[in-house]
């Protein structure tokens, strides 16, 4: 199976006040997601790391990649190392700051940072995952571009695109994430899901 996941910022205590997330310390928050991490993914998974994985030095983000079930691929964030001695490298199958992947029968483009207008956006088997806008203004402005994409080439061509224009952000802070790691089949029928429990909430 192949998993996604971004932004889990493990040791970063000022990330629970920005993204409220549920947990008193960063101790909780390195214990749950490990937990959520481990109940899903298997040994012989591949989880995707859309960056911003750890807030510490080399030895902290050896502590806590070993801790976590799968084979490990990371796009690098902004807040990730400048460099990975090779005790730590050799833990991950591959380090990237952009990777394409097919995972079943879909084109996966894999970035840290939002690509807007990333490759092939009008064609409904290539799906942008991304990371970094976090729950904030910046993620409202990304809902609001691929929804209107996804208008313009579904009313261009409503036989053949109508779920043209599919970014998702990953962050583990993101409501169909729950701090998981998810499939890609999760994160489509999981956004749904609530985006269809809040429109007109918000």
């Amino acid at each position: 199976m192949i998993y996604y996941i971004a932004d889990t910022h493990f040791g970063h205590k000022n990330v629970i006040l920005f993204d409220q997330r549920p947990f008193f310390d960063v101790e909780e928050m390195e214990e749950s997601i490990t937990m959520l991490w481990n109940a899903v993914v298997r040994k012989n998974d591949t989880v995707y790391i859309l960056g911003d994985f750890c807030w510490g030095k080399a030895d902290e983000w050896l502590r806590i990649i070993r801790k976590l079930n799968g084979s490990k691929v990371l796009i690098e964030g902004n807040h990730d190392l400048s460099s990975y001695p090779a005790k730590l490298k050799q833990e991950f199958a591959d380090i990237k700051p952009y990777k394409e992947i097919s995972d079943n029968g879909r084109k996966v483009l894999m970035c840290h940072y939002p690509m807007l207008f990333y490759k092939h956006a009008n064609n409904e088997k290539y799906y942008m995952l991304c990371g970094h806008v976090h729950r904030t203004a910046e993620n409202d402005l990304l809902e609001r571009w691929s929804e209107e994409l996804r208008e313009k080439y579904h009313s261009d061509s409503p036989d053949h695109v109508a779920n043209a224009g599919q970014i998702y952000n990953v962050g583990c802070m993101m409501p169909w994430m729950e701090y998981t790691p998810r499939t890609l089949d999760e994160i489509i029928r999981r956004k749904k899901q609530y985006c269809e429990s809040t429109q007109g909430k918000e």
